[in-house]
């Protein structure tokens, strides 16, 4: 049954209230990001170890997602949403009062399995809310909140870390997904998409949870057990592989699949879906590689770190309207390339990175960066589902998170295990250059001294130069590589074809 679209007030209620979940789910991810050093000192964990607190929650929400489609089919799009909503607050609640790294990565893991519903089925009920020639202005907005997530998520989460208890990064979800959840019920509960009982895929499930869940465990375990040294990683890996494959050659067979690979024969969807999830790796990976590098070498509180990095999301709040008043106007491939070229230009920019730079130098790119970020989400969107007919569109929508979501999580892990790596390597080049018979060594050594500093305090000052100068040069390494991997992704946007409309239909699944 397709519902006819809203008018006036319940309109901008539903557009709220989705809004607002998602908002809710993406602050969630934005603001444990300057909070990870603080998580792990309160914890008794090392930083690289608080990274499992956003790789946990990534890979429960990719494991989710693909069962977006499923459960919409079963129980309905809008009870799924709110009850998602719902429990996303309880284990909001769990993860803020966590006594232990180890309980926090589980309830973390809780969170993202109950958020996986979320991100699609908003697309979907607010595409099905709109009429088709206002679903861009929809995707637009829906976007925005993505987008504008970003600046408050930082900024909340560095002062929330520096003046309270860092679990009131999770409690602010509560107020928050209350009232999404209950507008949304008001608003749409007479709106509910058919119901079909629809068997599940239990070993296409099964065989997901243990390759992505192997995967997600050899890049988070791998940079303490020196990867494929270990038997343990050797181990996960095939067990990855082995499982992935045969979750590959099983969906493609099977007659209700978990994750409709199908979907892939249509061109703009593959191409939107390997856009979208490469460049949100390489995204994903570098917006939490900044506030480690300001927090763990620069001496950024997590306040200060906040306020350098929420710039970002500036720019979309001022551009998102425009681009999608006349998004069906644009080529939306021209809009990608130029989001793209914006990132790798902002990381180049960031990868001449000095111990010396001043807070402007680390605020003016991340601005600049806006103006891609504004021209990122909604185009690529709009390719994915341009030629989705309506009662595919929340099972697409599904894929598309889930892949985008799992290479997140994968990105985060990968970046800060190469920071690692590198900084490591450059520390063993700078040492070498360390000896008695070097002049710049004795003038050093001589400038600490005059200082008052003890042979032991001047071994420890230049020590911890040259940790930071050979943290600095890693970082800056993985931003150059990061702009270079933005341009060769330009080519990939260029394989979609028009025309791309705001999705296929509304309704959902139907």
């Amino acid at each position: 049954m397709t519902h006819a679209p809203l008018k006036g007030l319940p309109l901008v209620l539903v557009t709220l209230a989705l809004s607002m979940a998602v908002f809710m789910q993406v602050l969630d991810s934005t603001i444990a990001n300057v909070a990870l050093p603080t998580i792990a000192g309160n914890l008794g964990a090392a930083t690289s170890q608080g990274t499992w607190v956003i790789t946990s929650f990534a890979v429960a929400n990719a494991i989710s997602v693909p069962l977006t489609g499923w459960l919409a089919k079963r129980y309905g799009e809008v009870k799924v949403f709110v009850g998602a909503t719902l429990l996303f607050v309880v284990a909001s609640f769990l993860c803020g009062i966590a006594p232990s790294l180890e309980l926090l990565v589980v309830f973390r893991i809780m969170q993202g399995a109950v958020a996986g519903p979320m991100i699609p089925l908003s697309q979907s009920l607010l595409m099905a809310s709109y009429p088709p020639q206002k679903r861009a202005m929809a995707l637009a907005l829906w976007s925005m909140t993505i987008i504008v997530a970003p600046i408050f998520g930082p900024i909340l989460g560095g002062i929330i870390s520096d003046n309270w208890h860092w679990g009131w990064i999770f409690f602010i979800n509560i107020p928050i997904g209350i009232a999404a959840a209950w507008v949304a019920w008001r608003q749409l509960k007479h709106r509910e998409t058919d119901i079909a009982r629809m068997p599940i895929d239990r070993i296409g499930l099964a065989l997901l949870v243990v390759g992505v869940g192997a995967l997600q465990m050899m890049l988070d375990r791998g940079k303490e057990l020196d990867w494929f040294a270990s038997a343990e990683i050797i181990t996960l890996a095939v067990v990855a592989l082995v499982s992935l494959s045969y979750f590959i050659v099983w969906e493609l067979d099977t007659e209700h699949p978990i994750v409709d690979l199908r979907l892939f024969q249509d061109r703009n969807f593959t191409v939107g879906v390997l856009a979208l999830s490469l460049a949100f790796m390489v995204y994903m990976g570098a917006i939490v590689l900044l506030p480690l590098v300001l927090q763990t070498q620069l001496g950024y509180t997590a306040t200060w770190a906040g306020l350098a990095t929420a710039p970002i999301g500036i720019f979309p709040v001022l551009l998102s309207p425009l681009i999608g008043k006349f998004g069906n106007r644009l080529d939306m491939r021209w809009l990608v390339t130029i989001s793209f070229a914006v990132y790798a230009g902002c990381f180049f920019w960031r990868s001449e990175f000095t111990a010396q730079m001043s807070f402007w130098d680390v605020f003016w790119p991340q601005f600049v960066q806006g103006i891609g970020m504004a021209m990122f989400f909604m185009p690529l969107t709009a390719i994915t589902l341009s030629r989705m007919p309506a009662h595919q569109i929340a099972s697409a929508s599904g894929i598309s998170n889930f892949v985008r979501i799992l290479c997140g999580g994968i990105g985060t892990s990968i970046v800060t295990t190469l920071w690692e790596r590198r900084s490591a390597l450059h520390h063993a080049r700078l040492t070498e250059s360390i000896t008695p018979y070097a002049d710049s060594t004795t003038a050093a050594l001589n400038g600490l001294q005059q200082l008052g500093l003890d042979a032991q305090q001047q071994a420890a000052a230049l020590n911890r130069t040259i940790s930071q100068q050979s943290s600095i040069i890693g970082s800056n390494e993985l931003f150059w590589l990061c702009g270079a991997l933005f341009l060769l992704l330009i080519a990939v946007v260029w394989f979609a074809k028009p025309p791309f409309g705001g999705g296929g239909g509304g309704g959902g699944a139907h």
